[in-house]
């Protein structure tokens, strides 16, 4: 059984644009989300929040990529780390910080979080990573590395209800990579737990292309195969182009465009035209195994 989650967001300016502190319900993990115009005000508003140990997100984007960016950090004092250090970054213009309300969390702790969370950032893959490392995972006991597990699920959930899902699984069916050395090493459970997904295909003019179907959009899988010769200024051109200099969409040994990896659209259409080379309505040109489109899949789905 799943159950439902209560998070408590407060605005302080009154504005979602401005500082938002938020928590889960009944723990002790607390989340600050701040633009970096307003980064001052941390300290100020927040000292006790702010001046202590933690794991933290820098998030920003650079003009013509298809990703966000995001730096994944810890430090013993969070705003120490801030103002010394990460201000000399300059693609950030957000910042997500993690503590703890009962200020148990150790070095070891927020080490071991660091690990983990640039080891989801790579296995999702929605956000370019900007650490330059991936840094080495500190083998906890047993009773800490559970609890940590746990802090690690609430990060991911504040972080996806913050608006930013890159600790989220495009596709549910993966699962957080597993260390080997690790003995009895827990799952996310939040990441297996199955949704309602739809398997499709696409096979139109010798393009064929696989995908799933999820809450946010479109995955196109793998191995998908893209049209070598789009029409020249469709709408989505710049997407294709964009996806092509990401090294998302690559060429095989024989010269053809194929998806080196998974790719998250936000619609059936925006998918099939960049698969195409043409604006389509991508409702009508993915199937389901049994050749259904999905606009007939819903047209049956609402009777």
């Amino acid at each position: 059984m799943i159950l439902g989650k209560s998070i408590r967001i407060y605005l302080k300016e009154g504005s979602v644009t401005g500082i938002k502190f938020a928590e889960l319900v009944n723990h002790t993990i607390q989340s600050l989300s701040c633009p970096r115009t307003k980064i001052s005000d941390l300290n100020k508003h927040f000292p006790i929040e702010i001046n202590t140990q933690g794991v933290y997100f820098l998030i920003g984007y650079e003009q013509d990529t298809v990703k966000p960016m995001v730096y994944i950090g810890e430090a013993e004092n969070v705003w120490d780390r801030l103002k010394n250090h990460d201000l000399k970054k300059d693609f950030w213009n957000e910042v997500i910080v993690f503590t703890s309300k009962d200020e148990n969390l150790t070095k070891s702790h927020i080490k071991y979080l660091e690990s983990r969370l640039v080891e989801i950032a790579n296995q999702t893959d929605r956000y370019r990573l900007k650490n330059g490392n991936s840094p080495n995972l500190n083998k906890l006991p047993l009773p800490d590395r559970d609890a940590m597990e746990e802090f690690l699920s609430n990060i991911k959930l504040l972080t996806g209800t913050l608006g930013h899902k890159f600790l989220e699984n495009p596709i549910s069916i993966k699962n957080i990579p597993e260390r080997i050395d690790l003995i009895d090493s827990p799952k996310d459970r939040s990441l297996n737990d199955k949704k309602d997904e739809l398997e499709l295909h696409l096979n139109v003019s010798g393009i064929k292309a696989n995908a799933i179907q999820t809450n946010e959009g479109l995955v196109v899988l793998e191995n998908s195969e893209v049209a070598d010769n789009p029409t020249k200024n469709y709408g989505y051109g710049a997407l294709r182009e964009s996806l092509i200099e990401e090294n998302i969409i690559a060429k095989n040994t024989i010269g053809k465009f194929y998806f080196s990896k998974k790719h998250l659209f936000s619609s059936p259409s925006a998918a099939a035209a960049v698969v195409l080379g043409y604006s389509v309505n991508g409702r009508n040109v993915w199937k389901n195994d049994s050749g259904k489109s999905i606009k007939e899949i819903e047209k049956t789905e609402i009777e």
